[in-house]
């Protein structure tokens, strides 16, 4: 099943209906190939506006990513979305990607700028002959009649940016090389995602904004990965959670609860739709799902 470019993103999310999405990597192993083809299964069923795979760092899933899209195009009835990250690759390469995408069915990419080349912290330095920001990929990918694109948005500013309002205009930058829809890195406080979106409108971005959700299902692991774009869990989510340190069932009861009033609170907000971070699960969606009593 091809999807045609047909109706944007931004006409899907402006029907007034509540957009959800998934996102899912590509896996490293046959075991971790039938958790994601298991989660997606479980997913399905809800209709999701579109699904999103990964990109691995330096172009490392390329064709992984290619295939997982290809296949949900063909055989699901979900519309999926594929990363691309300028990192690792010439222009001539990422032209050839968007090829392979184009041949597999695929009519929506994430562009994005991607992490450093050495990993999360660490200086980034574009490729010889590649791009150094996502507003050029977006470009790139824009001068194809058989794309639609979306950016990455940060709710407390990318870690690189010089302040937030350097922020919100890389954003409109992107927005005015031709992307059309948005998606948040992990919502920690829905107070951030409306001062993101009150950012952008300040400076001419109105595209929609989705916002990103990943229920805190380990506190360490969460903690570290905050850690990585520049932030720290607010203290109010700290709080409920460090007394079930030692418990990790109700710690992930507890975390799932969050999660379930942070997503309330976000489309109380105004917020087009949820965008899931699954890690390749579906169980901890589903619960969420029922807690805001959206059903299959």
């Amino acid at each position: 099943m091809t999807h045609a470019p047909g109706r944007s993103m931004r006409e899907l999310l402006a029907t007034g209906e509540r957009s959800f999405s998934f996102e899912f990597f590509p896996p490293k192993d046959e075991a971790g190939e039938q958790q994601l083809w298991q989660a997606i299964t479980d997913l399905e069923p809800y209709g999701p506006t579109f699904v999103s795979v990964t990109y691995g760092a330096g172009g490392t899933t390329r064709d992984r990513t290619v295939a997982i899209t290809e296949r949900i195009a063909r055989d699901t009835s979900m519309l999926p979305v594929a990363h691309l990250t300028c990192v690792g690759h010439t222009r001539a390469e990422l032209s050839a990607i968007l090829d392979d995408l184009h041949e597999a069915g695929v009519t929506h990419v994430m562009a994005l700028r991607g992490d450093p080349p050495d990993g999360p912290g660490t200086p980034w330095t574009p490729t010889d002959g590649g791009l150094t920001y996502a507003s050029e990929l977006v470009e790139l990918i824009r001068d194809r009649a058989d794309m639609r694109i979306g950016v990455a948005a940060f709710p407390e500013g990318h870690v690189d940016a010089v302040d937030l309002e350097t922020d919100a205009r890389v954003l409109k930058a992107k927005q005015d090389a031709g992307a059309e829809f948005a998606v948040t890195d992990m919502v920690l406080r829905a107070s951030d995602y409306a001062a993101l979106v009150e950012r952008a409108e300040a400076v001419g971005a109105d595209l929609p904004i989705i916002p990103g959700i990943m229920p805190i299902l380990n506190l360490r692991s969460m903690e570290r990965m905050v850690e990585f774009s520049g932030r720290q869990l607010p203290e109010e989510t700290t709080a409920r959670l460090t007394p079930y340190a030692d418990d990790p069932v109700a710690l992930r009861a507890e975390g799932i609860a969050i999660a379930t009033e942070l997503c309330e609170d976000l489309l109380d907000a105004g917020a087009p739709g949820l965008h899931f971070y699954t890690l390749n699960r579906s169980k901890a969606t589903r619960e969420i799902f029922a807690n805001l009593r959206i059903t299959v």
